[in-house]
């Protein structure tokens, strides 16, 4: 659903900034003409805030500014450009230095202008001072522009640039989700994805990229973002680009040894099936929004202790607001034109048969399925195991309706039981491991990971009280 944000005007913002008399800095934009200058010279007083602007368009010409060895639309160009441009200020603005914030702003872009929706994006970031003769911080975004003339595209980006710039200087300093929301001020959600965010800098620290992250998908700034194995936040499409692909959804709260044990079949079934070292994918364990926020708002200690001892186990997390498989594999076929696995249990299928769920699914759920399976997909199925039952793909049943399409679907091998399961406690749930932790009971450390254990012992995470 779209959503449109409006606060102050974006030509306020820029005039309230040029006011101020205390910000000063240069722009150097790529891509997109100098749309996020252009907004700060025609709310006046510019000279109060521009020392300089610039577009490097040639790309020679922008390698001998900042340096060879770099895509024209990247974070490393951003980086530098960042890098280059803040350090002219100092270097030839000594006597302003002890009264002046100095700020450096780039942004390199690729617009396009297509009948079809464009898969135009960029790269945005400031290199900002929150006080004279104070250190340097940054805040970093990716985004992707919806609109389909090129015109338009750069109308958004600019709005987007004061809204960034604005946002350095007066919301930094509590970090809270308003931060977020304000990016996408006089914009909407149709327009602009923001599907990467980052904050370094010691006036900074107090903001974790990682909430801020959770912020763009709760507040449908973007439908993902991703973490590396270490917490950091990461471009998806960098990180996917060329990729295979393996995905776990779950609670993981904790995460348990049968999540373990599951991942590690379906990387060994994968490899089987096709080649694939297993050194080579990415293994993604994903936390679906909707998991996330429950009954209410998202519990963001409850979070963080979740990413936490997921990237304990060396695998990256995804955090998502896709419901519907389908929709997960479409963006993820859009970042990868490698295999894609997703790995599910056996009650699962369940859901994955039942009209009702694609009622709102364009298509129906014929249209589902073949945006959910292609020759390079794969769906594993683990057993789902009670004392009565154990329910698997070879098992299940779907209604009479659909059972030619799930023949199809089970005798092409795109949806497959998981193999070596037979001795994998699959009735083992996060919740059972709480139960124990709450109840002071030490057998919950039987049935986690030993990192994922050791981690919760020392940071007393999911309520421990050892």
């Amino acid at each position: 659903m779209q959503k449109k944000h409006v606060s102050e005007t974006t030509r306020n913002k820029a005039l309230e900034i040029n006011k101020s008399n205390h910000f000063y800095g240069s722009f150097a934009e790529i891509g997109a003409g100098q749309e996020v200058a252009r907004h700060f010279f025609q709310a006046g007083l510019a000279s109060q805030t521009v020392a300089k602007s610039m577009s490097a368009y040639d790309k020679a010409f922008s390698d001998s500014i900042y340096g060879k060895g770099s895509r024209f639309v990247s974070e490393d160009r951003l980086l530098k450009m960042l890098s280059h441009e803040y350090s002219l200020l100092e270097e030839r603005l000594p006597e302003r230095k002890d009264a002046t914030c100095f700020f450096a702003f780039a942004n390199t872009v690729a617009t396009s202008s297509h009948e079809e929706i464009p898969s135009c994006h960029g790269w945005m970031g400031i290199r900002f001072q929150k006080r004279p003769n104070g250190p340097a911080n940054e805040i970093v975004l990716h985004v992707k522009m919806r609109d389909r003339l090129r015109l338009q595209q750069q109308d958004a980006l600019g709005a987007l640039g004061v809204n960034l710039v604005y946002a350095a200087y007066h919301h930094v300093d509590d970090g809270g989700p308003e931060l977020v929301s304000s990016l996408l001020d006089n914009l909407s959600t149709d327009r602009i994805e923001v599907n990467f965010i980052r904050f370094s800098g010691p006036d900074v620290e107090h903001i974790d990229s990682r909430l801020m992250s959770l912020e763009l998908v709760r507040q449908d700034l973007t439908r993902m973002v991703l973490f590396s194995p270490k917490g950091e936040t990461l471009s998806i499409a960098d990180t996917l680009y060329r990729k295979p692909v393996l995905i776990q959804r779950g609670t993981f709260r904790p995460v348990t040894l049968t999540n373990e044990k599951i991942l590690d079949n379906g990387l060994a079934q994968l490899h089987r099936d096709f080649q694939i070292p297993k050194e080579e994918v990415i293994v993604m364990l994903e936390l679906a929004m909707s998991q996330l926020q429950g009954e209410g708002d998202v519990d963001r200690k409850d979070f963080l202790d979740r990413v936490d001892t997921l990237c304990a186990l060396g695998h990256h997390v995804l955090i998502s607001n896709f419901p519907l498989f389908a929709q997960l594999h479409l963006e993820m076929r859009r970042l990868t034109e490698n295999i894609i696995c997703l790995v599910i249990g056996g009650l699962t299928l369940q859901g994955l048969f039942d009209d009702k769920f694609y009622s709102k699914y364009s298509g129906g759920i014929l249209a589902a399925f073949g945006h959910m399976f292609d020759e390079k997909t794969r769906m594993y199925v683990y057993p789902y195991k009670t004392d009565k039952v154990c329910m698997t793909a070879g098992t299940y049943n779907p209604d009479q309706r659909l059972a030619h399409l799930y023949k199809h679907l089970t005798e092409n091998h795109l949806i497959a039981d998981m193999q070596n399961c037979d001795e994998v406690d699959t009735s083992l749930h996060s919740d059972a491991v709480r139960k124990l932790l709450s109840a002071g009971n030490p057998k919950w450390e039987e049935l986690v990971p030993g990192a994922v254990r050791d981690l919760i012992k020392k940071r007393k995470l999911f309520g421990y009280k050892g």
